[in-house]
């Protein structure tokens, strides 16, 4: 058989030890490279506003700049950094937080607020970006593809890159996944699915059909994205061309690199849309930077990106460093690389090329190896449940709904839960998105069982304090429908959040309402 010729020529590069040092992440000590990270981004931030108020050249005068860095710098949250700062780049202020003036925006609302975050990119962080992508397609060298796989293309469902223009401000903002995705490199281009005229489409449906319609045109061998689009494009394709699976049409699938959410509820109906055995890789690119990706695939832990645009600091997640709303208290403790612990869980304050400094993230974060900055992502700071000192974490409910469904043998792929009162004491109200017939109090006394295994603060407080437990099984489309026509959120980056508090639980109910009365009419 006759190897593509572009297949053998990636992958001759890829083989190749000498590769250019901007596609490999080499470090023999993280923390040394944290520090000389940290020292780039003082000295090329040093004269702008922010870099002044702040005292960033003395900080670099210091013996110790990590220390006279988190004594100086306050910490930020969203809230705070664009009321004092960011808000300035929108207007079209040059040399705020970073040098220059801003012209990209990332539009990020996450899964725990409403409102559209405006999160600045510069040019120094889509090199980050675009650095730290290339280093993870190079990392596919270590594994025994055939060169065929090397000439397939990438399928990346990714949000609009025909992004909104702002012209008071004379910027532009949308989804980092479309921002990405429009300045990919030249010689990627080859590969890129589903090319840029698809790409730059807003209505999710609309690109959806095109994808699903130009399916047998591709042989694809990577595919990326959030589980839930990528799972519903899919099934599409499968239904739409009558397949058993997606392998006879794409023969040569052998990657699907992931982000976004846990994996394992979505794994099980990933399966049987496969037909050979694909790899998962999980990726965690956030919209304030490229944060950490997975390096063996062997192993589903993500290492740590410590020399690449952004320094971290880590906040132990806990009640003396958070309150019960999932703020950070004004005397928190930060904690550099060198001083984390494995096994714990540490919420991520991030300073970057992009202008942000000690910026919490929002998500939480737990090592496996510090050595190795292995790590993997457990979970949202505001996304966990404490109405009575339970605790309950992101992590905790993944982890029990998954084992609830492999015990019952179905699919939980979405699920989200609420904290309400009850009577004088509390109340979880659980929502599961199933598609199969099963009994769902068994399934709730379940999931309680298993949460009371994995949390010894649930199980004290379900004796006392959480009286109640309430359990809805819906259609898992109407999760995503939800996300449409409610959130405006379909495709790219988008995820249900697993906590509903405030707005978002009232909204949420209104719609289930809305929907249960369609019905009965």
């Amino acid at each position: 058989m006759q190897i593509p010729i572009v297949g053998a020529m990636v992958k001759s590069v890829a083989e190749i030890s000498n590769i250019p040092t901007e596609a490999k992440q080499k470090f023999t000590n993280p923390i040394r490279a944290q520090r000389r990270e940290l020292r780039k981004l003082l000295r090329r931030a040093q004269f702008t506003e922010f870099g002044q108020q702040y005292g960033f050249s003395e900080i670099l005068r210091e013996r110790n700049i990590t220390d006279a860095f988190r004594k100086r710098v306050p910490v930020f949250d969203y809230n705070k950094m664009h009321r004092e700062w960011w808000y300035r780049n929108l207007k079209g202020e040059r040399n705020v937080a970073w040098p220059g003036k801003i012209r990209l925006f990332a539009l990020s609302s996450g899964t725990s607020e409403a409102s559209s975050k405006f999160v600045p990119i510069t040019r120094a962080m889509l090199n980050s970006i675009t650095r730290a992508g290339t280093r993870q397609f190079f990392s596919t060298s270590q594994y025994d593809f055939p060169a065929r796989f090397y000439d397939s293309g990438v399928l990346c469902i990714a949000g609009s890159t025909d992004l909104q223009y702002f012209p008071e401000g004379k910027y532009y903002a949308g989804d980092l996944s479309g921002i990405s995705a429009g300045r990919i490199p030249k010689w990627f281009e080859f590969f890129y699915k589903p090319g840029q005229e698809i790409s730059q489409l807003k209505d999710w449906n609309e690109k959806l059909d095109l994808m699903v319609k130009a399916a047998p045109t591709w042989d694809i061998g990577v595919l990326v994205g959030v589980p839930a689009w990528v799972q519903i494009l899919l099934e599409r394709i499968v239904k739409e061309y009558k397949l058993n699976n997606i392998h006879e049409m794409w023969p040569n699938l052998m990657v699907y690199v992931h982000s976004g959410v846990a994996f394992a509820p979505y794994e099980k109906s990933f399966e049987r849309l496969f037909g050979k055995e694909v790899l998962y890789v999980e990726s965690y690119l956030a919209s304030e930077g490229y944060i950490a990706y997975q390096v063996d695939l062997k192993r589903r832990q993500m290492q740590l990106l410590v020399d690449n645009g952004v320094y971290f600091e880590f906040v132990p997640f806990d009640e003396k460093n958070f309150d019960d709303e999932g703020n950070l208290r004004p005397d928190c403790q930060t904690l550099t690389l060198s001083e984390v612990e494995a096994g714990r869980n540490y919420a991520i304050l991030l300073s970057t090329c992009a202008g942000a400094w000690r910026y919490l993230i929002g998500d939480t974060v737990c090592f496996s190896d510090v050595k190795h900055c292995d790590m993997a992502v457990t979970g949202r700071t505001k996304q966990f449940l404490s109405l009575a000192g339970e605790h309950l974490s992101q992590d905790n409910m993944n982890r029990a709904v998954d084992m609830t469904a492999e015990e019952l043998g179905i699919d939980i792929c979405e699920f989200t839960v609420a904290g309400i009162r009850h009577d004088t004491m509390f109340a979880h109200h659980w929502y599961l998105g199933i598609d199969q017939p099963i009994d769902a109090q068994e399934a709730l006394k379940r999931i309680d069982q298993h949460l009371c295994e994995l949390n010894d603060d649930y199980r004290t407080e379900r004796q006392e304090a959480i009286r109640q437990l309430y359990i809805d099984v819906l259609p898992t489309q109407l999760f995503y429908d939800f996300m449409r026509e409610r959130l405006g959120k379909a495709g790219g980056a988008s995820k249900f959040p697993r906590v509903l508090k405030g707005d978002r639980y009232k909204a949420w109910k209104e719609y289930i309402a809305s929907k249960e009365e369609r019905t009965k009419n």
